[in-house]
């Protein structure tokens, strides 16, 4: 008996012990806020100094300067002189809340067995409780798309918002696309240590083509005898109301899945898109985002310059791109905004690098009437900043609301500083 109740009582201490670390979701917003005075970042690219940010049951009511006579009754008001306030930023891309510890095979939940699995979702394996989330939140990191991975066709990914009791609060867009891993055109064989030229290639891709004309003459079927789940998951995604999400790096991999794409009739975005920069002219004439990989990586080959990653956004922004940045892997969503930064000395304007991890996926996201930027009529997912928010030196988030609700940015890292520095105080 002993023993039975040994594993059980085990884990139950360890889940009391890892919710210690998560502060509980914030409440509904109670009273109207009004931010005054500080450097407002709009995330469309304009700045207002000396701003009057007003918010209202999570609803931004007013927007604009500092001026004599105007007055917001009943407002709670935070004087923000000196500060910068920015939009809530958005990850692309990630696997937070289904990836706990890398190591830890227990803590995975972000694939799925076999490799076509378009009726996966990733919304429903999202964990709410995860330690990384306080710690991603604190720098400002509010939404976040949270993406299945592995095999061919990983799943459905969702747009969540990072201060939730449970998935279903979480959700914000659920289940807005489906992602494809284009097939490698080269291969790194463990047998000979050598990158080597993929022979099934042209298979796969075959194999591909047949597999969404047999999804699509399903879905035109007006009563089909038997109900297939994975031609049904991708109904969305041929009605137009989905998102196709292909990843690829390779400038010619890129082209053939967007030729790919449009055969289905549809518009894909690229994510990774390491070589996107080198065929810019063609996904800005196909109209085809990107969810380009973050900025902080080495060049893919050789050959490239070492500084390649860094000036790959300002490429796409002058062909005319739409594009966003994304971080990488779970605790890395924490240096987004550096990633964007990374971004500014090598030719992307700083407003434009903040709008890369703001507005810009949002419209990737399909949800850019929602948030994105700091408007009247949106979401009040915001975040004040002391300092620079895409220098490392000098950002520090001193308040974040998710629809108006102010969030608690304590997490585990925050309370193990506090934890020693009490240590060797009491030492002293």
């Amino acid at each position: 008996m002993r023993k039975s109740l040994a594993l059980p009582l085990a884990i139950a201490t360890a889940a009391s012990l890892w919710a210690q670390h998560v502060p509980a979701p914030a409440g509904p917003q109670f009273q109207p806020v009004l931010i005054s005075g500080a450097t407002a970042h709009l995330g469309n690219g304009q700045v207002i100094e000396h701003s009057l940010v007003a918010f209202e049951e999570g609803k931004i009511t007013f927007v604009g300067q500092v001026t004599v006579g105007r007055g917001f009754p009943g407002h709670r008001v935070i004087e923000a002189t000196g500060l910068h306030l920015y939009p809530g930023l958005i990850a692309t891309n990630t696997s937070l809340g289904l990836t706990e510890i890398g190591a830890v095979r227990a803590t995975r939940d972000q694939a799925e067995t076999g490799s076509l699995n378009p009726n996966v979702r990733a919304l429903i394996a999202y964990n709410t409780d995860s330690e990384i989330l306080p710690t991603v939140r604190s720098m400002g990191v509010l939404l976040a798309q949270i993406t299945p991975a592995g095999g061919t066709i990983s799943g459905k990914s969702s747009v969540l918002q990072l201060d939730a009791w449970n998935w279903e609060d979480a959700a914000y867009r659920p289940d807005e696309g489906i992602h494809l891993n284009w097939p490698n055109r080269f291969r790194f064989r463990f047998r000979t240590r050598r990158v080597e030229k993929n022979k099934d290639y042209e298979k796969d891709v075959r194999e591909l083509k047949a597999f969404f004309a047999e999804a699509q003459a399903y879905l035109q079927t007006p009563d089909p005898e038997t109900t297939n789940l994975k031609f049904e998951a991708m109904r969305e995604l041929f009605e137009g109301s989905a998102t196709l999400y292909i990843h690829a790096d390779l400038a010619a991999e890129i082209e053939e899945a967007v030729e790919f794409a449009r055969e289905f009739h549809i518009t894909p975005v690229i994510v990774g898109g390491r070589e996107s920069w080198m065929v810019a002219d063609f996904l800005a004439e196909n109209q085809v985002p990107v969810i380009l990989e973050g900025t902080q990586n080495l060049p893919r080959l050789p050959d490239e310059d070492i500084d390649q990653p860094f000036k790959t956004p300002a490429m796409l922004q002058e062909a005319g791109v739409l594009f966003a940045i994304a971080g990488s892997g779970n605790w890395a969503q924490r240096n987004l905004p550096f990633q964007a930064g990374q971004a500014v000395p090598y030719g992307l304007e700083r407003e434009q690098a903040l709008q890369a991890i703001t507005l810009n996926p949002a419209r990737i996201l399909g949800i850019a009437e929602r948030t994105g930027s700091i408007e009247v009529g949106k979401d009040a997912n915001l975040i004040l900043c002391q300092g620079d928010l895409l220098d490392m030196r000098s950002s520090k988030v001193l308040h974040a609301f998710i629809q108006g609700r102010e969030i608690n940015l304590d997490n585990k890292q925050e309370m193990l500083y506090r934890k020693f520095k009490s240590k060797y105080r009491q030492g002293r």
